[in-house]
């Protein structure tokens, strides 16, 4: 089994070591991240600058690594196109975030873009985060990981659909067990703080706080507070298609 690996923590990020420590013995793992952090940068890419690229070597994984002067989407694309020159690896795994990505904050998650990535080349996907980002919440979910990989690989996957998966912050005899759920609703409320550098130009740094969070019944959010890890199936096509036939009604015109 091919395996690429990859995050938008950074390829330094403990999480990313732990998780090609714990998967090695599974097969051919290959590591291509982004040189620093690019968390929240969504599903860009880079087109207006040179993509960098540096061999390094990490201690905890004795076969390639690969730091990218880019986003966690161009690390997947560039991993795939170059690296292992067209070869589509068995498995992409994007993580072990610090941090969950549960709800709509899958939107704004580089982790989970380099996943949905994945998927559009036709690419096995988990997108994979922990709670906590000490030794044994990431031990646990790289433990998980490589049994999800192990799985993923014998089974067939629908095109563009790609695997959420949140760890909680519990030591692994304290995880209640395994939730297949969809995802809920966060809504923050964004605060601007204003600043001034030192030569006295304002600048501005986003910050905020949960304002509500939807934990239906069968939400991840949910889920995940009750101390299960979450998998939550996604796909890219954003297409309300229950609508379609609904603004045909409208009678759009253009003359």
């Amino acid at each position: 089994m091919k395996i690429l690996l990859t995050n938008d923590d950074g390829i330094m990020s403990e999480g990313l070591r732990t998780l090609a420590k714990n998967i090695s013995n599974l097969g051919d793992v290959i590591v291509v991240a982004p040189n620093s952090e690019k968390s929240a940068i969504g599903h860009a890419i880079t087109i207006n600058n040179p993509l960098k690229i540096r061999r390094i070597h990490l201690d905890c994984n004795e076969k390639e690594a690969y730091a990218i002067e880019g986003t966690p989407v161009d690390c997947v694309k560039f991993g795939v196109n170059v690296i292992l020159n067209n070869t589509k690896p068995d498995i992409l795994i994007s993580g072990i975030n610090n941090g969950i990505n549960l709800g709509t904050d899958v939107i704004y998650s580089g982790t989970v873009s380099a996943a949905i990535e994945g998927t559009i080349l036709g690419i096995k996907s988990i997108a994979l985060s922990a709670g906590n980002s000490n030794d044994s919440g990431l031990e646990a979910a790289a433990k998980f990981a490589a049994h999800m990989s192990s799985i993923l690989h014998q089974k067939e996957m629908p095109y563009g659909t790609l695997l959420n998966v949140n760890v909680p912050a519990l030591p692994e005899n304290k995880i209640k067990g395994i939730k297949v759920a969809n995802l809920g609703v966060k809504k923050y409320a964004d605060k601007y703080i204003k600043r001034k550098d030192p030569r006295g130009n304002d600048y501005y740094w986003l910050s905020g706080d949960i304002l509500e969070e939807d934990d239906c019944v069968n939400c991840d959010i949910r889920a995940f507070k009750e101390g299960y890890i979450t998998i939550t199936p996604l796909h890219y096509d954003l297409t309300r298609y229950d609508m379609i036939q609904e603004i045909e009604k409208w009678n759009f015109t253009f003359s």
